[in-house]
């Protein structure tokens, strides 16, 4: 029997479940596999690039993540690539990450109205996208939301830290940092993080891999402070030396409640109300062909 591949998403989940043994303990025959840091800089460019047009749906559509048997990220994109036939969405658990747009400790910016037409990095089609659109609606007329594609999570962090960016939207662990370097906090923008499998994945590995989740969620819970240590293993070397990972919070939290077709119907016209992607609704799956585990059909949110 293959194993099933794990390769740690930007949480601490996977990481404590592997060292405490929680997925041998589910009967997972899996393989734990570190994500290849890659190149996480974007100052090589001179001048700097205008937009990065690459982003978490990006590496999911060329098949980069097809080297693992989960791959998470925000809910709005794994929403989007399942209807577009890329995998399945899970439907018996979600996350929810704490997010947020951070200016220097001396900017000027203050309030999130003090955001409008200020360029603020997000990725393309990723997390910081969506939530920054999402949590600045009711501050800003969308003509005034300004979004600079500054790159993926630790790109934006280094463009923020040199002061290349005057705002940009962080989550998980380089929140954690930004904060610790004195950065402040405009607006919360903590959003949902879904979970894509292969199509024909096996269903009861994904379970085992889930209820091992659920095992390390509760330790995280309980004593979160003996595991905020294995952030370092995702960050690129650069910030080692001045990340204290004592000072960090728990980041990411998995919720084992269904991702619905009340949630996802609604998604799917929240992102073709806003133009984020060409292909209208018209163009993708419905909830039951798109959906995996086992299905929940709530009324249309």
């Amino acid at each position: 029997m293959a194993s099933f591949v794990i390769s740690p998403h930007m949480r601490l989940q996977e990481w404590v479940a592997h060292d405490r043994g929680y997925f041998t303990e589910e009967g997972l025959e899996y393989e734990f596999k570190k994500r290849p840091k890659g190149n996480f800089s974007v100052k090589s460019a001179d001048p700097l690039p205008e937009d990065q047009i690459r982003g978490a749906y990006q590496s999911i559509e060329s098949g980069m993540r097809q080297t693992t048997d989960v791959s998470c990220a925000c809910h709005w994109t794994i929403n989007m690539a399942a209807a577009a036939g890329h995998g399945k969405l899970w439907g018996e658990a979600y996350s929810i990450t704490p997010s947020g747009i951070y200016v220097s400790e001396d900017s000027s910016i203050r309030r999130p109205e003090d955001l409008a037409n200020v360029p603020i990095a997000v990725g393309y089609q990723s997390g910081s996208h969506y939530s920054t659109i999402q949590a600045l609606e009711p501050f800003l007329p969308r003509e005034e939301i300004t979004l600079h594609f500054g790159g993926m999570l630790f790109q934006r962090l280094e463009l923020l830290v040199d002061r290349e960016v005057p705002a940009a939207g962080l989550f998980g662990g380089p929140l954690y940092l930004a904060e610790q370097l004195g950065f402040r906090k405009i607006l919360d923008t903590t959003f949902m993080v879904a979970a894509l499998i292969p199509n024909g994945a096996n269903e009861d590995d994904v379970r085992k891999y889930y209820r091992a989740l659920k095992r390390a969620q509760v330790d995280i819970d309980l004593r979160p402070e003996r595991y905020t240590h294995f952030y370092k293993n995702f960050f690129p070397d650069r910030w080692h030396d001045v990340m204290d990972t004592r000072r960090f919070g728990p980041g990411e939290r998995v919720v084992f409640l269904p991702y619905d077709r009340g949630i996802f119907d609604s998604t799917q016209r929240w992102v073709a109300d806003r133009g984020i992607f060409e292909a209208g609704l018209k163009d993708r799956a419905g909830y039951e062909s798109c959906v995996a585990g086992e299905l929940t059909c709530s009324a249309d949110a």
